[in-house]
């Protein structure tokens, strides 16, 4: 899949979902050895805390998720790979120690409960990955909230503080004490100077991307590559230093 709608709350549906498949697949299905398949209870408390571990487990793999397409506003098959292993390897491992808890003190080794539960997880992955690609039909609505997000800079005064859209921010540079801010207002490049660091801004927009050791800039407005050393963004050129052009070759 190399589109991703980024929205947390769309995924958490998807999280709710598939830990509902799991409960109902392990209680009915019952894919390995109980202490007795006539021990109802047993089953069911393995089942919800099953159940509970799948949703977890996803939503650290979308917290996760969330970072690397923030840093990179970028998604391909080896990340949404690379998630899915990431989500798989945490719930196999806290499945695992729940079922080997004094609770339910199962009698599998790691071995034998990951072998019994390969098969369950073939026939979930695809589900998963259905789930996962159903949300792209959501994208659009996401996108249009995400561009109409409104972001407060502050600097080090109180009247340092400018409101934009962040689909109207173009770039952040260095000047001296200050940091220069470019934006679109109606269209028109415009600039304010506010009294930070870089290093601050970029830990606070954490979508922005450092081109150079004097620039930041938002990659929605990322247009071509002037020549090597240059990048064109809407309505202004930005120098790129060697040491960060790695970070912008994935645009």
């Amino acid at each position: 899949m190399n589109k991703l709608n980024p929205s947390i709350k769309h995924h958490t549906y998807v999280g709710v979902f598939i830990s509902l498949w799991i409960y109902f697949f392990t209680f009915y299905i019952k894919p390995f050895n109980g202490p007795s398949f006539t021990d109802s209870l047993w089953w069911e408390f393995l089942s919800i805390g099953f159940s509970l571990i799948t949703f977890i487990s996803y939503f650290i793999s979308i917290l996760f998720q969330d970072s690397i397409y923030n840093q990179f506003y970028k998604w391909n098959i080896f990340l949404e790979t690379l998630i899915i292993v990431l989500f798989l390897f945490l719930n196999l491992l806290f499945t695992y120690l729940y079922y080997k808890s004094p609770f339910l003190n199962g009698i599998l080794t790691f071995s034998e409960f990951s072998n019994a539960t390969f098969k369950s997880a073939i026939i979930f992955t695809p589900i998963l990955l259905f789930a996962r690609r159903f949300t792209l039909k959501l994208l659009p609505k996401e996108i249009k909230k995400t561009e109409e997000k409104v972001l407060t800079i502050k600097g080090e005064y109180k009247l340092d503080i400018l409101k934009i859209l962040k689909s109207d921010l173009v770039c952040i540079s260095k000047s001296q004490n200050y940091i220069e801010i470019f934006f679109l207002e109606n269209g028109v490049l415009k600039s304010k100077l506010i009294r930070s660091s870089l290093k601050k801004i970029k830990k606070d927009l954490f979508f922005l991307i450092q081109v150079h050791r004097s620039h930041l800039i938002n990659p929605q407005h990322f247009k071509s590559w002037k020549n090597q050393n240059v990048i064109l963004l809407t309505q202004i050129e930005i120098p790129v230093s060697k040491s960060y052009k790695k970070n912008i070759l994935p645009l």
